[in-house]
């Protein structure tokens, strides 16, 4: 006897549905993706007569060439990866301790903590205000200010204090029979238990840092720390300011700012692009398990 239970009618029209939209945003996000790599391994003419619609028209590594030995490529990939691994690493030890901490009972005016920190999310100081703190801090042109001034997203301390509060009482009761201390139910309880919300939470960080562009582009003035987002919108502005009357593009030119520039951004989606296939299933469950309770 088959245990599988019969959809009716409009289950069967909901999942066509659901699946026919599902589909659509997948080809909308997907689209400029697939583009940014056909246009930086096309042939530039073709790019910019519009006949790169979706596959390589002429192809032709030298644009990724070019973008690879443009000076201080690398040195910005660098201080990418560096503001990205130091910046996930604070936010999570900032975001782990304070979620842990809220998600406990016996927190004295845990509610009112809770609703301050909540608010975070609804009230903004504004750009002005918080940079004029920034400067007050002296934390102008240091990575100190890029790091720690937005390490932590109050959204992600709300996803895990409610995956922190799913996790059964009678396991840390368990352990202080033992004699654990708080550092040592967090780190060997909690935590071991807690990898797919962990894992989420730390994409979500890593993410943001790496394609943070408006606060490191004010904060880091120095054009060496400049992180590859920063350094991808000046080869934009000198693209523009040089007018695209500086080069006369012809079928057998190879490369061209524009074609370069897609380059540089192709290079700048590899890391999440290659990341992110290993940790995808942890997305969903981290999610979903860490919205049972608010």
């Amino acid at each position: 006897m088959s245990n599988k239970i019969k959809m009716g009618m409009d289950e069967k029209i909901f999942n066509i549905a659901n699946y026919i939209l599902l589909a659509i945003f997948a080809c909308i996000f997907i689209y400029p993706i697939i583009y940014v790599f056909s246009a930086a391994v096309s042939k530039p003419y073709f790019v910019e007569s519009g006949v790169v619609t979706l596959f390589p028209k002429g192809f032709t590594l030298e644009s990724f060439k070019t973008a690879m030995n443009l000076t201080g490529m690398w040195r910005a990939y660098g201080n990418s990866i560096f503001i990205t691994v130091v910046g996930t690493a604070v936010s999570m030890f900032f975001t782990i301790t304070g979620a842990y901490v809220l998600s406990k009972p016996e927190l004295k005016f845990r509610k009112l903590i809770t609703m301050l920190v909540i608010m975070t999310m609804w009230f903004d100081p504004g750009i002005i205000p918080r940079y004029l703190n920034f400067r007050d801090l002296y934390l102008i042109n240091s990575y100190t200010g890029v790091i720690l001034g937005f390490a932590i997203n109050t959204f992600n301390v709300i996803i895990l204090k409610s995956f922190f509060e799913a996790i059964p009482k009678s396991l840390e009761e368990s352990a202080r029979i033992d004699g654990a201390s708080q550092f040592q139910i967090m780190t060997k309880i909690y935590l071991p238990l807690s990898g797919s919300a962990l894992t989420t939470v730390s994409l979500f960080y890593a993410v943001s840092r790496w394609n943070g562009y408006f606060w490191t582009m004010v904060l880091l003035i120095d054009d060496k720390k400049a992180p590859l987002q920063v350094f991808l919108k000046k080869l934009i502005i000198e693209k523009d300011m040089a007018g695209e009357a500086s080069q006369m593009i012809t079928m057998e030119s190879l490369t061209s700012p524009q074609t370069v520039i897609y380059a540089v951004i192709a290079l700048s989606l590899i890391p999440i692009l290659t990341v992110y296939p290993f940790i995808q299933k942890f997305f969903k469950k981290g999610v979903t398990l860490g919205a049972v309770k608010g």
